[in-house]
């Protein structure tokens, strides 16, 4: 191709960027999934697992997939929602909040890293754009 398009560059660059984390995080034995799960989780009031998905873009079934993942490396509990009977609350333990901190030391670590080497202008651009083309898909002026 001699010019790359849009959706090639944000998909390659992704790729990039998730298996740069996945590399990271499997020092750990983890992965970019449960990194970003576990960030997604209150360190000391517990989260509405409906919440972790809706947040992390996830679908049901792959959710289902991750926290059993998690539970099974003892780092979440899953409780009853003492306000709504039907809900779980899916709460850190000492090893997942020892976790979270080392997975949000590597997303800010990230972050200061691309912000040392692109001027602050053209991440604010780099932004506006990503916005822009995630309200054309939500409101469907694409399709």
């Amino acid at each position: 191709m001699k010019e790359k398009t849009i959706d090639y560059t944000l998909r390659a660059t992704w790729q990039a960027v998730s298996r740069m984390y996945n590399e990271e995080a499997s020092k750990f034995d983890g992965s970019m999934a449960i990194g970003f799960a576990l960030l997604s989780i209150d360190k000391e009031e517990g989260t509405p697992s409906t919440y972790i998905s809706n947040r992390m873009g996830m679908e049901p079934t792959s959710l289902t997939r991750t926290l059993k993942t998690l539970e099974e490396k003892g780092l979440i509990t899953r409780q009853k929602n003492p306000e709504d009977g039907r809900g779980v609350l899916i709460y850190l333990t000492d090893l997942g909040k020892k976790m979270r901190e080392q997975s949000r030391n590597t997303v800010l670590k990230f972050n200061e890293v691309v912000k040392q080497n692109i001027a602050e202008e053209k991440l604010k651009h780099f932004m506006e754009v990503a916005e822009v083309i995630n309200d054309l898909i939500a409101e469907k002026k694409i399709f």
